[in-house]
């Protein structure tokens, strides 16, 4: 392992203890994992058969806040999320570093995702790769305003000027409004082709109660920072998505008041570029 790393890799992880014992093994810089209540021994696990991971016990579950620990931990000005399915191709995250140390505005570098056993590249990254966005010269990639926090690298002190993620979304989507707090305070997010990361779905993911959590954290992401025009329509979109999206709609009423507590609006520049977003979203569905 390097003596001098520039990347900390961060894991949050519950009751996952067989997928870590995957995954775990192919991280090549400092690991910090945060255990969000596991009740399966993971912590025992790890401490015993990976004597090298710095494992943080939270006591319970903190959804996807639990990595801001783990950046705030992190002795490195990078920090490479890892969730307990995923790992980082050899030689990936030294390249994200000379990125990242060559392009000193970029505070989220979103990595090439080769998801499953046949390394599919996710859906997210080809829209990422036709990003309707403009290309900005002094970034090293398609410019975005979204990226899986699995497959990202951020700058370390940027993304703590954010505020990390928040538990108003608590998990699945968090990363939309950091993403949009970054650009707005000046900071840049792109999509780096040669920097890979592997994704290999966990078998006891919960799809139905993901869906729930879809439809509820798209409303709460768009009454946190979107106009209201854009809440009403995305209220409506979870309202004919069936019964996922009404459950959906019932948990985002009871997180509704902590919403609308931290609730600002972006700069027009941002707007206008997240809102072209939605349109290229919308149409690339039309012809699907």
């Amino acid at each position: 392992m390097d003596p001098f790393p520039r990347v900390t890799v961060v894991v949050a992880t519950r009751n996952r203890r067989h997928d870590l014992e995957r995954s775990l093994p192919r991280h090549e810089s400092p690991v910090i994992l945060l255990d969000n209540g596991s009740t399966d021994g993971t912590p025992a696990l790890v401490r015993r058969r990976f004597p090298h991971v710095r494992v943080v016990e939270l006591g319970r579950n903190l959804g996807a806040p639990a990595r801001n620990l783990g950046v705030e931990l992190a002795g490195t000005p990078y920090v490479a999320f890892a969730d307990d399915d995923s790992w980082w191709a050899t030689g990936a995250l030294e390249r994200a570093a000379d990125v990242l140390d060559a392009h000193p505005r970029l505070a989220v570098l979103a990595a090439r995702m080769l998801v499953g056993m046949e390394e599919r590249l996710d859906p997210i990254f080809r829209d990422m790769v036709n990003s309707p966005l403009a290309v900005e010269s002094d970034l090293p990639g398609p410019s975005i305003l979204g990226f899986l926090a699995c497959g990202a690298v951020v700058r370390r002190k940027a993304y703590l000027a954010a505020g990390g993620f928040d538990d108003v979304i608590f998990f699945l989507g968090e990363e939309e409004r950091l993403a949009l707090d970054l650009a707005a305070a000046g900071w840049g997010l792109a999509y780096v082709d040669d920097v890979v990361a592997h994704h290999h779905p966990s078998a006891s993911r919960d799809v139905s109660r993901r869906r729930v959590l879809a439809s509820r954290n798209a409303v709460l992401n768009a009454v946190l920072r979107r106009p209201w025009p854009v809440v009403t329509r995305t209220v409506l979109t979870a309202a004919c998505e069936g019964p996922a999206g009404w459950r959906g709609l019932g948990y985002a009423l009871r997180k509704l008041p902590r919403a609308l507590a931290n609730r600002r609006t972006l700069s027009p520049l941002v707007e206008a570029a997240r809102r072209s977003l939605d349109v290229y979203g919308r149409c690339g569905r039309s012809r699907r």
